[in-house]
């Protein structure tokens, strides 16, 4: 009767199955999902990937493994499988011709095959990540794709950054299903997939399944298919017992029970019993391949082992027959990793040491048995394990160079922190590796920082600097300073400027040199501080005048950037634009990819800031198709769908820029990305009255806010986002007081862009809750005296940030002219409240009747109010922005029935409706067709006619009403409209009656609720 290694039968895995089966489903209508499927060694994850991939038949397959080296795998070892396996299925070209721009060169640091690599830096990690994505997004066009990752526990720390990549930006890849299987047992506390796994499962499209080991019943199942017979109940106890329900340890088990001899004590036992049935040469070299790793290619295997062709086959026939081992393409792997571990585990020290060296004589004859950087990784691992200091060292180094071609930060880290661990165990070390103490530290510390590891790089680079005496060598001094310069600007520590202004104090200024001017560059772009503007243009241009004279085109773009951005005026934007065009040509022709989406961003940025809504946003969408085509759409090209966005807000095409913010957040921006995306959708949902909705995005906002420090332009607009949903709940006191906190805390004088919208917004809440002319006692004060008190001082304090706040450009003015009509004229003031910095025109004749409106009663203040409001809606609508137009269109109409310009107001009232029902604005509807039916205007949509007066109150009534939600007594009414207070009091009367209130104060709060004043 005849045995079965491996049970014919798949067994007790119907769940499992099922959740990858349900994944699939998913995938195939579009839903690209991913899939951990974790459990221990030997519960069968490799049997389950097997008969699901097997049933998955109308899906392009992908796999691809980790494999271990020492205490790390291989860099990007299953994406190069993948990627091999897809040249091998459609050629180079029919590969080349899926990866997205056509480009290549960034695969070629996984396979040469590909070319030669393009330039180095960070941006060349990035578009890496960028092709291996792009490329599975073309393939997902064309059908269903499996893409499957095997033994992610031995991961490196590159391949863990690519699989987070792609799971988190697969959303855009359409059909596409990532299974990762891992092992659930080694994870010990300190392992790096750990966190991995903590933070991918907060992904909303990633799930977990954990293989549990098989039930008695499922075991016995198994046997009986391995042993084609139902085995003895007490064999089964037995097996059972020892097993655990594991099932690679039940079919070991079984082969060992039933040659009748006793079964293994040990695991170790039990695992190489197999293997010690094979005839002795078989066992010696599965002794020699255990070293070799998990997978061992046939041409090593054949000069470690010495052996020829035939012989190797002979000896190897019988473990694959054995299934130790199993034919994997071009070489060999072990059945389970588990049996290669027992192998190696049971070599005694002398033989260890002699077979990895042998190893390490292999490859050095002829590197390219192994695939680059595989060889030189596996050379430098072998000679570590074979404890031969000097060759460790010396093949660290080259491994450390490989491992720079492939963009492996965290590989090349580890082995140049190899090379300073050896550095005096080899006493000619500088000889052997051509480089000296001092330089292998620069490149340690430059690499830990492009490993994301800054504070070791920080260290590494302060060590370097302890070691160098900067009068005796500045150049040196002045190379590690720049780099624990911009370590410390990234890990947002203090002194990156001093060590920048240091360096470039180092650098001869007697000739131009490469190195001053990147110190030079990188000193200006930090230099954020008012004060250091001047500092800040004279060093952009000294950079950039020093990057053209040596012909380095990435400083010069980069510099010139930072010179136009400095300079540039949202006041004067013309003159501004050649020099980014020259920038991004600069960029080009260096290939300097990085500086050409820099040149994006800033472009759009400054486009946007001054008011230019349509140029920003075609800037910032070509931005966004060239950050594909160079593989940065998900770095650069997210960050520019910001700026894409929010000019879309602006001009009112709220509905594309929702499709381009759930685009970008799709992708799983960087966390402060993020919060700048959802404030702006945060801005649309509450112009729409979706506050449920606002509040859930302001509140994923704020705890990325509360994790870091962030400049103005996210946290000033988050503020007044803030503020505006507790005033659109009508919790009025809380928004007033959130706003005298923002007031306190923040210097509103630094970033003029960032504050004039939220002065307006704040003007507008303490205006409705204080009147400007409430007292501090008033009874009138249509939210209590309290909150008026409070509101009126803050708004004084308003109104003088305003007069010291800079305008620059037609956006900020629009504001400056809002914040007026907003705030009315100071009393006193002969400019009616205008900022003393403006000096627009327009703003003379506000302030003209401003300076009568005191003296000349309520028909010049309301005369007044029109001309206000009304610069201020030419203005919102000159920059073509119809939110803002219609929103103040309101306090227009308002004002112009004040003033007893029914037809004026109606005429207001109507446009207003027209571009809030186009832009879905429900709560600025409601308020429309609210005034509208009130006031009887023709833009109502109500069933009272057009020409009646609100609520029955005529023109005087309404004239004393107005006064009153002012706060002013009887007497100062009567002065203001010139009759006796008697009247006045007849004229109150009426009022209350026909409001059907009882005191004044209610009669302003009426009023204020029906927006029947500005």
């Amino acid at each position: 009767m005849s045995i079965h290694a491996v049970s014919p039968l798949f067994v007790g895995r119907a769940r499992e199955l099922s959740a990858l089966g349900d994944a699939l489903v998913r995938a195939r209508a579009g839903a690209s999902s991913t899939v951990f499927v974790g459990g221990e060694a030997g519960v069968g994850k490799t049997r389950l990937i097997k008969e699901f991939t097997e049933r998955a038949q109308d899906a392009m397959v992908l796999v691809g493994g980790c494999l271990e080296l020492g205490t790390e795998g291989l860099p990007f070892a299953p994406f190069t499988a993948v990627l091999r396996g897809l040249v091998r299925e459609l050629g180079r070209d029919g590969v080349a011709a899926l990866v997205p721009g056509g480009n290549t060169r960034g695969l070629a640091r996984l396979l040469p095959e590909f070319g030669e690599p393009d330039k180095e830096g960070a941006e060349a990690r990035a578009r890496l990540f960028e092709q291996v994505l792009g490329l599975l997004e073309r393939l997902a066009e064309e059908r269903l794709v499996l893409l499957v990752i095997e033994d992610a526990h031995w991961a490196d720390r590159s391949t863990r950054d690519l699989l987070s990549f792609l799971v988190r930006y697969q959303r855009a890849a359409g059909r596409l299903l990532t299974v990762v299987t891992y092992r659930a047992d080694e994870l010990h506390r300190t392992h790096p997939l750990r966190p991995l796994l903590a933070e991918l499962g907060r992904v909303e499209w990633v799930t977990r399944v954990e293989l549990r080991r098989l039930t008695r019943r499922e075991a016995v199942a198994q046997a009986a298919s391995i042993l084609e017979r139902e085995p003895s109940p007490a064999t089964m106890d037995l097996i059972y017992a020892r097993s655990e329900g594991n099932p690679l340890f039940v079919e070991a088990l079984l082969s060992e029970s039933d040659g009748g001899d006793p079964l293994p004590e040990s695991l170790r036992d039990l695992l190489l019993a197999g293997v010690e049935r094979l005839p002795d040469e078989t066992q010696e070299l599965l002794r020699v391949a255990s070293a070799g790793g998990q997978r061992i290619e046939h041409d090593l295997l054949t000069a470690v082992a010495g052996l020829d062709d035939n012989a190797l086959s002979r000896a190897l026939r019988p473990a694959v027959a054995g299934n130790v081992l199993v034919v994997d393409g071009e070489g060999y792997g072990f059945r389970h990793a588990l049996i290669r571990e027992a192998l190696h585990d049971d070599l005694l020290p002398g033989e260890h040491v002699r077979l990895h060296t042998r190893y390490a004589e292999a490859l050095e004859r002829d590197l390219s048995i192994l695939p680059a950087p595989r060889g030189a990784i596996e050379l430098a691992h072998h000679w570590h394990s074979a404890h031969d200091s000097t060759w460790a060292m010396v093949s660290a180094w080259r491994a450390a160079a490989a491992a720079r071609t492939s963009t492996a930060y965290d590989e090349q880290l580890r082995m140049l922190s190899r090379v300073l661990e050896l550095w005096d165990q080899v006493p000619d070390a500088a000889e052997r590796i051509g480089a000296d103490r001092h330089t292998l530290l620069r490149q340690t510390a430059t690499v830990a920082h492009l490993a994301g590891e800054y504070e070791r790089s920080i260290a590494l680079a302060s060590a370097a600097l302890d070691e160098l005496d900067p009068d005796a060598d500045p150049i040196r001094s002045a190379r590690m300073l720049r780099q624990r310069g911009l370590t410390r600007y990234d890990l947002g520590r203090p002194g990156y400027i001093d060590d920048l202004r240091r360096a470039a104090e180092l650098v001869p200024a007697d000739k131009p040199t490469k190195l001053r001017g990147q110190v030079l560059e990188s000193l200006s772009r930090m230099l954020h501080q008012p004060a250091d503007w001047p500092e800040k243009l004279a060093t952009a241009q000294l950079a950039m005048e020093i990057g053209h004279e040596v012909g380095d085109g990435n400083v010069e773009a980069h510099a010139l950037i930072s010179l136009t951005w400095a300079r540039c005026s949202y006041a004067d934007m013309e003159s501004q634009l050649g020099f980014f065009t020259e920038a991004r040509r600069i960029a080009a022709g260096s290939g300097a990819y990085n500086a050409m989406m820099r040149c994006a961003i800033s472009e759009s940025d400054a486009l946007e800031g001054a008011g230019w809504h349509e140029q920003a946003a075609r800037v910032a969408r070509e931005g966004v198709t060239e950050s594909e085509h160079y593989g940065l759409a998900r770095t650069s090209g997210t960050f520019l769908s910001i700026n894409l966005a929010e000019p879309l807000v602006s001009l009112g095409r709220w509905d594309e820029a929702l499709e381009v913010v759930q685009h970008a957040l799709d992708l799983a921006p960087p966390a402060p990305y993020r919060a700048d995306l959802q404030g702006l959708a945060t801005d649309i949902a509450l112009a729409r009255g979706q506050f449920d909705r606002a509040e859930k995005l302001l509140g994923s906002s704020r705890s990325v806010l509360a994790r870091g420090t962030y400049r103005d332009q996210t946290v000033l607009p988050f503020l007044r986002r803030e503020v505006a949903l507790l005033w659109a709940r009508g919790e009025m006191e809380r928004a007033v007081e959130a706003a005298a906190k923002v007031m306190e805390e923040r210097d509103l004088l630094e970033s003029p862009r960032y504050s004039w919208p939220l002065l307006v917004s704040f003007a507008r809440l303490m205006v409705t809750v204080a009147p400007p002319s409430v007292g501090s006692a008033a009874p009138s004060a249509p939210f209590g005296a309290a909150l008026a008190q409070l509101g009126a001082a803050l708004l004084g304090r308003l109104r003088e940030l305003a007069r010291e706040l800079e305008v620059e450009g037609e956006l900020q003015e629009a504001h400056r002219l809002t914040f007026v009509a907003v705030t009315g004229p100071e009393p006193g003031a002969a400019d009616g409240g205008a900022a003393t910095t403006g000096s627009d025109d327009s703003m003379a004749a506000a302030s003209d009747g401003a300076a009568t409106a005191g003296s000349g009663g309520a028909a010049d203040a309301a005369a007044w109010q029109v001309k206000a409001w009304e610069r201020a809606v030419q203005a919102w609508a000159g920059l073509g922005q119809p939110y803002a137009e219609a929103k103040f269109l309101v306090c227009t109409a308002q004002a112009a029935l004040a003033a007893g310009d029914r037809q004026g107001a109606a005429a207001r009232l109507a446009r207003a409706k027209e571009l809030a029902a186009r832009l879905g604005a429900t709560p600025l509807l409601e308020q429309l067709d609210g005034f509208g039916r009130r006031a009887r205007l023709s833009g109502g949509s109500g069933p009272e006619g057009a020409d009646g007066p609100p609520l029955g109150l005529t023109a005087r009534e309404l004239e004393v009403l107005r006064e009153v939600t002012s706060g002013r007594s009887n007497r100062e009414i009567a002065e203001a409209l010139f009759i006796s207070v008697k009247t006045v009091s007849v004229h109150v009367s009426n009022i209350l009656a026909k409001l059907g209130v009882a005191t004044r104060g209610e009669a302003a709060a009426t009023a204020h609720r029906l927006n029947l004043f500005p």
